[in-house]
């Protein structure tokens, strides 16, 4: 393997290229267009163009592909030549502005919820700056938003997209109130870890429940199951540590920062985990996650499955979606800090993701529902389906402070002690983990533990970005009134805390008093994905799109009906 400090990000149209490649005001446009502050000119576009085609020609493409992600929940892709004959019969290879920015695609096959009707066939892509391009395969990747003929969406990424912006929006204006007036953009950022199952392809091929349905449908548990936890950080087998170094390589070639693999519990599950990113760009990477797992398992003679329960009595698999907020200056607005007004400001984004978690329960849950994951929610790898919040004993006593007005405890920065002289002290985190908790605060982020292992992110991410959104913008319209911010800010975050304590819980998730307890609380529960979907355009939550313009109504409707 070469240097990964070398073949990190060699595929990728990144920052590093566009700097060596483009002329610097072309550059800065660029960069003003992927930071929100400016469309991009065609102007600016054709020298884009021509750069990277030149780049993904020396890469050895010969093609260029507008990627988007259709409502179906994966990938879609169509191949054109840099091929323009001559009038002497020969070619040259051209890529203008007006093809990077937009590609026209016969939409009629892809899901559309009956937003339009079959013979209605053209469709657009749009290419998104703020996602690298990349060469695959001999093809120029280029990440785009995907529309129909009328200009209603069609994919996952303009939602989320829109989402990110109003997340931004409504943060913003929280801090500008607060006196934060050098920030200028704040980014959801997303950290997905995907675990999946790995076959050996010729007992694959021998169970046909396994190729129709990716799960098994009948035979009989194995005699040696998860009891013992012998598989759980196991050593790796040859034949999966050489698939695993070979995933690395390529994927790191694309620019997916992937970061830790593991064995995961249940015999021959497996897990990879990608560093922070921002939440478009981890959308993307994890779709070609996914990909390359799938495609890189037949090199070894395996099969990967990421159906989200393959086999009955072994544990599922999930996909932990780590989301946080941070500001372009660096600040993690879910790191606790150290001086007593950073806590200040971290306790109000803390209040208003505790508040739009509480209200907006029912569309967490339909943002994960599927037939798959029903299968997985319950068992003792995945929370139920019922929404609630771990936050960790010292937190806890923290929002109790606050909530009743009390002095705050110090933190407890004791040390562990091993015991034996060699061996270093070990300092104790702040709190424990939940591993039951279907949404649980690990720090200085939420991790959402409910998503399905075959699911994009880009469902579940809409939700949060949104749902956070409009708890900001309530906080917003009373901080740019109030005279005393300070006050205002403290008044905000204990009553928020005091009206929503009923969606934290720090117990055993699993347990039957939990179950009887969260209906005693009225806390969102349900079956199967059936009874979660028409959450979605609830008479609420469609107001709550509307609102901050993530769907239209016929967007919305022709999704979810």
């Amino acid at each position: 393997m070469s240097d990964l400090t070398t073949i990190f990000g060699c595929n990728v149209f990144n920052d590093a290229a566009m700097r060596a490649r483009l002329p610097k005001d072309t550059y800065f446009a660029l960069k003003h267009a992927i930071a929100g502050n400016r469309r991009l000119s065609e102007a600016v576009a054709m020298v884009v163009a021509n750069a990277m085609k030149d780049w993904a020609i020396e890469k050895g493409a010969t093609h260029y592909t507008h990627w988007f992600q259709p409502m179906n929940g994966i990938t879609a892709e169509k191949h054109d030549a840099f091929l323009s004959p001559l009038p002497d019969g020969r070619i040259i290879q051209e890529f203008s502005g007006k093809e990077l920015i937009r590609g026209e695609s016969d939409a009629s096959s892809f899901p559309s919820g009956g937003l339009r009707a079959t013979f209605e066939a053209r469709g657009y892509t749009t290419w998104d700056p703020s996602s690298y391009a990349f060469v695959k395969d001999g093809t120029l990747y280029i990440p785009t938003a995907f529309c129909s003929y009328s200009g209603d969406v069609l994919d996952k990424k303009t939602p989320l997209l829109r989402s990110m912006e109003a997340l931004n929006t409504q943060a913003l204006r929280v801090l500008h109130a607060l006196g934060h007036t050098t920030v200028r953009r704040v980014v959801p950022n997303v950290g997905p870890e995907q675990e999946c199952f790995l076959v050996d392809q010729k007992r694959y091929q021998k169970r046909r429940d396994l190729i129709l349905t990716g799960r098994t449908l009948f035979g009989a548990k194995p005699s040696k199951g998860q009891e013992i936890g012998g598989h759980y950080y196991g050593n790796l087998k040859e034949r999966i540590a050489d698939y695993m170094k070979e995933l690395d390589e390529e994927l790191w070639k694309l620019g997916v920062p992937a970061k830790t693999k593991h064995n995961e519990a249940a015999p021959a599950q497996h897990e990879l985990a990608q560093v922070y990113t921002s939440c478009n760009l981890a959308t993307d990477q994890n779709q070609l996650t996914m990909e390359m797992m799938k495609r890189i398992a037949g090199h070894h003679g395996l099969v990967c499955l990421l159906h989200e329960k393959p086999f009955e009595g072994v544990n599922g698999s999930g996909k932990h979606n780590n989301w946080s907020m941070t500001t372009d200056d660096g600040v993690n607005l879910l790191d606790p800090g150290d001086t007593p007004q950073e806590k200040a400001q971290f306790l109000l984004f803390m209040a208003a993701v505790i508040k739009a978690v509480d209200e907006y329960a029912d569309l967490l849950l339909a943002s994960v529902c599927k037939a798959g994951n029903d299968c997985r929610l319950g068992g003792h790898e995945a929370p139920p389906a019922i929404i609630s919040i771990f936050v960790g004993q010292e937190m806890e006593e923290l929002l109790d402070a606050v909530e009743k007005g009390t002095p705050i405890r110090e933190a407890d920065s004791s040390n562990l002690e091993s015991g034996v002289r060699i061996l270093p002290n070990l300092k104790r985190d702040n709190s424990d983990r939940n591993r039951t908790s279907p949404f649980a605060f690990t720090g200085n982020k939420f991790e959402f533990r409910m998503v399905g292992s075959s699911a994009s992110i880009a469902s579940p991410n809409i939700i949060l970005n949104t749902i956070v959104a409009e708890e900001l913008m309530q906080f917003a319209d009373v901080l740019e009134k109030a005279e005393d911010k300070t006050q205002a800010m403290e008044q905000l975050t204990r009553e928020t805390i005091s009206a929503h304590r009923r969606i934290l819980y720090m117990g055993n998730n699993y347990s039957e008093e939990w179950r009887q307890e969260a209906a005693r609380r009225g806390l969102c529960s349900v079956k199967s994905a059936a009874e979660a979907i028409p959450f979605m355009i609830a008479p609420k939550n469609a107001d709550l799109f509307f609102r901050h313009r993530v769907f239209n109504a016929i967007e919305l409707h022709s999704r979810y009906e």
